[in-house]
Order: C-alpha cells, then sequence, then structure tokens
C-alpha cells in the first residue's frame, strides 16, 4: 500500500471514530460535562504521558541534532497558512471577522489528527518528529495566535501560558531524562530490568504511564467529534466566509506549501524525509479544534469558527489524501 492510500485509510478509520463520538453526543450519551472532562483528560494526562513516554524511548543527542529544527519547521507551516489567509480572506470576509478569518486558516490539527497516521507511516522517529512540532506550534498558537485575535498579546502572558502546558512540560522533562539517563530508553521494556530496586519501580511508573499514553488518539478521537457534536452551527448552509476558510485551509495553504517545499527541494536544500512529508501532512490538515476555544477566549466569530472546525474535518476525508497523492507524484 503507497503512501497516499495509507492515509486515505487512516483519514477515514480517524473520521468514522470522530464521526462516533459525534453520534454519542448527539444522541445525548456523552454529554457536555463528560466531553469536558475527556479533553482535559488528554490534554491534561494522556498525551502529556505519551510525550514524555515516547521521548524517553526515542530521544537521543544524535536524534535531536537531526530534529532540531522540528519546531522552527512547524513556525513556518503556520506563517504560509497565514498568508494563505490573508490572500483568499479580502474576497470573502470584511471587517472585525477577517482577524477570525485569518486565524482559523493559519491553525491547522496539528496533533491528534496526524499522530495516527505518523505513527503508522513513520514509526518512532515520525512520533519524536510530531511531537518536537508540537513546540512550535503551541509557541506560535499562544503568541502569533493570540496577536492574530486581538491584535496584540504581552510577552508575560504568551509565557506564562506556554511554561504552564502540559505537553511541553512532559516535551521538556522526557527530554532531559532520555539524554541524562540513557538506560531510560528501556524503561517501558519489561525484558531489560536491570534487576535494580530504582530501575523496577522506573519501570513500573514508566509503562503505566505508557498504557495512559496510548489513551490519546482513541479518546481525543472520541472527544473531536462530541466537540462537533455539541457545536451550534445556527446555518442550514455554508456562508461566504465559511467557504473561504474552507478554501483557503484545505486548498490554497497547502497549494503554497508545497510549492515552497518545491522552490526549497530545487534550491538544494536537504530536508530529511520524514520531518518534510510530516510537514506537508499538517499543511493540509483542517481547522484546529482548539480555534473554536480561541476565538471565545480572545475575541473573535465563535459562530464562524465552530463552522469552520465542523466542516474543514468534514472535507479533509477528500482533501488530505488528494493532496498527498499529489506530493508523491511530484516527487516531493
Amino acid at each position: 500500500m503507497v503512501d497516499w492510500q495509507i492515509v486515505l485509510v487512516k483519514i477515514a478509520t480517524m473520521f468514522l471514530v470522530i464521526v462516533a463520538g459525534w453520534v454519542v453526543r448527539r444522541r445525548g450519551y456523552l454529554p457536555a460535562e463528560t466531553t469536558s472532562i475527556l479533553s482535559r483528560f488528554v490534554i491534561d494526562i494522556a498525551f502529556p504521558a505519551l510525550v514524555f513516554t515516547e521521548m524517553l524511548r526515542t530521544v537521543t543527542l544524535s536524534a535531536l541534532r537531526e530534529g532540531w529544527f522540528a519546531p522552527l519547521l512547524m513556525g513556518v507551516l503556520i506563517i504560509i497558512a497565514w498568508l494563505a489567509g490573508l490572500l483568499v480572506a479580502p474576497f470573502f470576509s470584511r471587517g472585525e471577522q477577517k482577524k477570525t478569518f485569518v486565524f482559523l486558516a493559519a491553525i491547522p490539527n496539528w496533533i491528534f489528527l496526524p499522530l495516527l497516521i505518523v505513527q503508522t507511516m513513520y514509526g518512532d522517529a515520525g512520533i519524536r518528529t510530531l511531537l518536537l512540532d508540537n513546540v512550535g506550534a503551541q509557541l506560535m498558537l499562544w503568541s502569533f495566535g493570540v496577536w492574530l485575535l486581538r491584535g496584540g498579546v504581552t510577552p508575560r502572558e504568551a509565557a506564562r501560558n506556554i511554561v504552564t502546558n502540559p505537553g511541553l512540560i512532559a516535551t521538556a522533562i522526557g527530554i532531559v531524562v532520555a539524554l541524562l539517563i540513557p538506560s531510560s530508553h528501556n524503561w517501558e521494556m519489561a525484558e531489560h530490568f536491570s534487576g535494580s530496586p530504582a530501575s523496577l519501580i522506573a519501570s513500573a511508573v514508566v509503562q503505566a504511564l505508557a498504557i495512559v499514553g496510548s489513551m490519546t488518539i482513541p479518546v481525543s478521537l472520541l472527544a473531536i467529534g462530541a466537540q462537533l457534536g455539541d457545536l451550534e452551527l445556527h446555518m442550514h448552509r455554508p456562508s461566504r466566509a465559511l467557504w473561504g476558510v474552507l478554501l483557503a485551509r484545505l486548498i490554497v495553504g497547502p497549494a503554497l506549501t508545497i510549492a515552497v517545499g518545491w522552490v526549497v527541494l530545487k534550491a538544494g536544500v536537504n530536508v530529511p524525509e520524514v520531518p518534510r512529508m510530516i510537514g506537508y501532512l499538517i499543511a493540509t490538515m483542517p481547522v484546529a479544534i482548539s480555534c473554536s476555544m480561541f476565538t471565545e477566549r480572545f475575541g473573535g466569530d465563535v459562530s464562524l469558527s465552530a463552522q469552520g472546525i465542523f466542516y474543514s474535518t468534514l472535507f479533509s476525508l477528500l482533501t488530505v489524501p488528494a493532496f498527498f497523492f499529489l506530493i508523491q507524484r511530484l516527487g516531493l
């Protein structure tokens, strides 16, 4: 099975789980309070546990030397998507709505939707790269993203939100432990016990965290579906602004990223395959679920945000595999 077919199958698989979450929310089996708890569980517990154990298992000095630029690459991807939003926005939005329009175009679902695809296609190297990408994405979201919506953000406010982010804390701790204690790479595997009491305790803790971390993908997809089922769209057909968001997020942004990638490769810049392909994958993703929370918290068109999340997630079932097929045909 070639890569674009893997992407198609995984996108379809994830979409079915998301639909299941949507159905159980709509039918009342999963109330809003439970959905909120599931989301907090993923963000504050399961995902940090996944990050920490993956960092222990995959991080080495050589791996960091090869992938140090991943957070920077994520920043570049968001800037390209922002430019795509700026190009499209004048034709589809007016006034204050333009801020929300550009924000939705700029911020992709960079972690929970790509996670299963990356895990299948690139294994440990892919997961490590995606988690390093998350560092850059969080930095951009809490600084540049807030600035897009509100027109300004203080360095102190951005720093406070960044340093208290559970995923970033887990990333930093995991990297430090992996580098300072090389034997920690084996803590998750029972067959590599050294027999010492400290090793036994560390292995038990890390294996427990790995079990919790393994819940990240299924629970996050169910929570995404439930969140989508909880959105009040207030519409019977997409508005002009919504069509513009879909165009910018799912078509223009990915196309512009592919064009930049082609220029970079033609210029002789060597970008390793795994971070390059993961970058393309993230560029094709729909609007991030967190955009709804950000537009409500920092000012913006909440209705357009809800619609953008729902419909971009729906149409990404077609656009993501199509772009990945194009990328492979072009040899990028």
